[in-house]
C-alpha cells in the first residue's frame, strides 16, 4: 500500500521498530503534525494516518504520545496467549511447548515505573491534547500489548502488580475505538478518561491486573463482545460517572475482583454477558447508581479450581453477595444466576451464602430471576493433577453430583425501602421487610 498518510512502522527513516517502536511511531505522528498543518482547506485539511505494525516482537522503551486526531494504529493479529498458564508451568517442561510468548503483531512495554511517577507515566500509549475540539476518532486495532511480567516479593508472577499500563486517554474525546486488541500482563490495560462515543468492541483483554476502566465520566459509549479476565486485587470492567453505557455480549472469565463494578453509573445497560467468577461481588452497583438495566445475564460463580491459584482472593466473604446493589430505581430482571461451591469453602463458615443483596436505595425492581445454588464435595487431588484449561472446564461442565445448597436468594437491607422483589426466590430464600417493600414468592412445588 502506497499512501503519503499509510506508515509500516518496519520502513520508517527513523529508529528501529523492532528495538524501540515507540521512538519509531513519536517521530511519525512528528511526520504527520508537520505536513498536515492546515484546518480548512475545500472542507477539509487534515485527514490523519494509519500506522501499521506488521507481524513480530517490537519491543517500547519509549512511551507513545499521541495528540493528533483521526490516527489509527492497526496490527495483524492480537497475538494473545496464556502467560499465567506459562510462569505457572515448571520451566523444564517449555522447551516441549510449540511457543511460549505471545504472537502476532506484539509490543513489549519496557518501561520501568519508578515511586513517585504519574500514573500515566509507563503507559505504552499516552492519549492526551487540551483545548478544542475534543481530540477524536483515535483507533487501536489488531495487535498485542505485552506487559511481559508481574512483579513482587512472594510469587511475583501472580501478583497482577507492575505498574504498566496499555492504554492511558487522558483527555475528553469523541469516538475513539479499540477493536481486535490483545492486552496481557499489565496491572491496567486500558484507562479512559471523560469518554464520549467510546467503542471497545471484539478485543481479548485477560491476565491484567485491571482489565477496562471507564474513569472521570462519559457517555454514550459501549463496551460489547469481549473477552476479558482481570487478577482478584482488580476490576474486569469499571465505569464511575457514566450514562447512557452499554455492557453486552461479553465472556467474562473468572479471577477479577469483579466481573462489572459500577460507581454513579445512571441510565446504562448490561445485558446478554456470560460473568464467570471465583469470588462474591462479581456485580457492584455502588454511589447511588440509577435506572440501569441488568437483564438476560448469565452469573456463574464456583471456588477456584486451579491448585496455584487457590490461595488468592478478593477479599470479600459469602455474605457480601454475589450482586451488590447499592442505588435506585434498577432493574435486574430474567437473569440466570448459579452458584456452585462446597461448604467447607464458605465464608465465614457455615454462612448462609447472598445471591442478590440490596444495600441501599429505593424503588429497585427485581423479577424473574432463576438462582440455582449447589454443593459439591471436593476432590482436590483430581484438581491437583490437571491442567488449567481441563481443571477449569471439569469444574464448568461437572453437574451430575451436585446437591442442593442453601442460600440467601435475595437479601434486602433496611437502608433499602421501596423495592419491588417478584418471582427471585421463594418465601424461605428471601429476607424483606415486607411491609415496605412488595414481595411476590417463587412457587414452591405443592404450594
Amino acid at each position: 500500500m502506497s499512501n503519503e498518510n499509510y506508515y509500516d512502522v518496519t520502513a520508517w527513516n527513523i529508529g528501529n521498530a523492532h528495538q524501540d517502536i515507540g521512538e519509531v511511531i513519536n517521530s511519525i505522528i512528528d511526520d504527520i503534525k508537520t505536513r498536515q498543518t492546515q484546518t480548512d482547506i475545500n472542507e477539509g485539511g487534515k485527514p490523519g494516518a494509519v500506522i501499521y505494525i506488521p507481524p513480530g516482537d517490537y519491543h517500547l522503551t519509549t512511551q507513545v504520545v499521541i495528540d493528533i486526531s483521526y490516527l489509527k494504529i492497526v496490527g495483524s493479529g492480537h497475538g494473545f496467549t496464556s502467560s499465567s498458564i506459562r510462569f505457572n508451568t515448571p520451566q523444564n517442561e517449555w522447551a516441549d511447548w510449540h511457543e511460549l510468548w505471545p504472537g502476532g503483531s506484539r509490543i513489549l512495554v519496557d518501561l520501568t515505573p519508578h515511586v513517585g511517577d504519574e500514573e500515566h507515566s509507563a503507559a505504552a500509549f499516552y492519549v492526551k491534547r487540551d483545548g478544542n475540539p475534543r481530540i477524536s476518532s483515535v483507533e487501536f486495532a489488531d495487535f498485542c500489548i505485552d506487559g511481559l511480567h508481574f512483579i513482587g516479593a512472594s510469587d511475583p508472577e501472580n501478583s497482577y502488580v507492575n505498574g504498566k499500563t496499555g492504554i492511558y486517554i487522558a483527555s475528553a474525546q469523541d469516538s475513539f475505538r479499540i477493536t481486535g486488541m490483545g492486552m496481557v500482563y499489565l496491572e491496567h490495560g486500558a484507562v479512559i478518561y471523560n469518554a464520549d462515543a467510546l467503542s471497545i468492541h471484539d478485543n481479548f483483554l485477560a491476565e491484567c491486573g485491571n482489565c477496562i476502566e471507564l474513569r472521570g465520566a462519559g457517555q454514550a459509549s459501549k463496551i460489547t463482545d469481549n473477552l476479558i479476565g482481570a487478577g482478584y486485587n482488580g476490576y474486569s470492567i469499571y465505569a464511575e460517572n457514566f450514562g447512557g453505557l452499554l455492557v453486552t455480549a461479553n465472556n467474562v472469565f473468572p479471577r477479577g475482583s469483579s466481573s462489572v463494578h459500577f460507581s454513579g453509573v445512571i441510565r446504562s445497560s448490561i445485558t446478554s454477558n456470560r460473568f464467570h467468577s471465583f469470588y462474591p461481588g462479581m456485580l457492584v452497583l455502588e454511589n447511588n447508581c440509577s435506572e440501569n438495566m441488568i437483564s438476560s445475564n448469565h452469573f456463574f460463580r464456583e471456588r477456584e479450581p486451579w491448585g496455584p491459584m487457590q490461595k488468592y482472593d478478593n477479599g470479600l466473604d459469602d455474605l457480601y453477595g454475589l450482586l451488590y446493589i447499592s442505588g435506585n430505581n434498577n432493574s435486574i430482571v430474567a437473569n440466570h444466576i448459579s452458584e456452585t461451591i462446597e461448604a467447607q469453602y464458605i465464608k465465614p463458615s457455615g454462612a448462609r451464602p447472598v445471591v442478590i443483596r440490596l444495600v441501599s436505595g429505593s424503588g429497585n425492581y427485581l423479577s424473574d430471576n432463576h438462582i440455582v445454588a449447589t454443593t459439591e464435595a471436593a476432590n482436590a487431588q483430581q484438581i491437583a493433577k490437571q491442567s488449567c484449561f481441563d481443571t477449569q472446564v471439569r469444574a464448568l461442565l461437572t453437574v451430575d453430583t451436585l446437591m442442593p445448597l442453601d442460600v440467601t436468594m435475595v437479601q434486602v437491607e433496611k437502608e433499602s425501602l421501596h423495592n419491588t422483589i417478584l418471582d427471585s426466590g421463594s418465601d424461605a430464600q428471601v429476607i424483606v421487610d415486607k411491609t415496605v417493600n412488595a414481595f411476590r414468592a417463587t412457587p414452591t412445588p405443592g404450594m
